[in-house]
């Protein structure tokens, strides 16, 4: 899957998969789209959004 490259719209269409698909975690989606999970979280940090599991979505 071809995502943004801006982390706020990055951080919107993976938030938006999380709570719409059906996706149980964050590495399930990771794992459906062929992404690599640290490194979306590390780009993500880098933004400022960190994932939280509870609400299994970046803030």
């Amino acid at each position: 899957m071809n995502l943004p490259q801006d982390p706020n719209m990055l951080v919107s269409v993976i938030n938006m998969k999380l709570r719409d698909g059906n996706y149980d975690s964050l590495s399930d989606l990771c794992l459906s789209l062929g992404i690599d999970e640290a490194d979306l979280k590390n780009r993500l940090a880098e933004a400022g959004f960190e994932f939280d599991p509870v609400s299994r979505q970046f803030r």
